[in-house]
């Protein structure tokens, strides 16, 4: 089975549109090499891909004959991602929130005590 159908079929992508697109960024390799969306997966074969600024790496255990329910998922692949990503993702949102975005205007009564407290600390 294709790479990208492959993906698509254990819901990895919502289309495979977007998987093959993917595949095209050089988001996707299998057993260490950059995959092209018509590369066949097979049993065994070790799958990294990168999506949402985590690099997700699984085992392919079998191939699915079509689309398969998010339940069964579990049956066609093995999920080997290491936790430390899934941290390293919940540190970003948690950074993200806390920052102003440029342009939003003056700091608030609020952020400027905050601001006043981190001074007093250093």
């Amino acid at each position: 089975m294709r790479i990208d159908k492959y993906l698509w079929c254990v819901r990895y992508y919502k289309t495979r549109n977007i998987a093959t697109q993917a595949c095209k960024k050089r988001q996707i390799k299998v057993n260490g090499a950059v995959a092209k969306p018509s590369r066949e997966v097979y049993p065994t074969d070790k799958i990294e891909l990168r999506k949402n600024q985590i690099t997700y790496q699984l085992t392919v255990n079998d191939i699915p004959p079509n689309r398969v329910g998010a339940k069964l998922v579990d049956i066609y692949r093995i999920d080997t991602t290491p936790k430390e990503a899934f941290e390293a993702q919940e540190l970003l949102k948690y950074s993200k929130d806390y920052y102003r975005k440029k342009g939003t205007g003056r700091p608030t009564k609020k952020d400027r005590r905050d601001i006043d407290d981190f001074y007093e600390e250093e």
